[in-house]
């Protein structure tokens, strides 16, 4: 997803899934330096029904990001039951295909 603007913009911001949940707050954004892309968003004040953590905030990856406006929208990989997290502080994508 290409886009131009201030990196700060995303600070503060709410996230939804595309079914409408609410996932979180972004905190802070994730940079890979070689392209000068992001990678990721940091989520803090997450819904704890979608995500079993203790942790203050997770990483979700940012190819999940489908649209970011006023609030920004992932694709919903939670399946209506908690998670596991494989690695502490990110957030591992279902299975669930496009389509779906």
């Amino acid at each position: 997803m290409a886009m131009s603007g201030e990196i700060t913009t995303f600070f503060g911001m709410r996230v939804y899934t595309d079914e409408g949940r609410y996932v979180g707050k972004i905190e802070d954004v994730i940079i890979e330096s070689d392209s000068n892309s992001i990678t990721g968003i940091v989520v803090v004040d997450y819904n704890k029904a979608l995500i079993d953590k203790t942790s203050k905030g997770v990483v979700i990856p940012y190819r999940i990001v489908r649209s970011v406006g006023d609030i920004v929208l992932i694709r919903d990989i939670f399946s209506r039951r908690r998670l596991p997290i494989s690695e502490p502080g990110e957030v591992v994508p279902s299975e669930k295909t496009e389509g779906e």
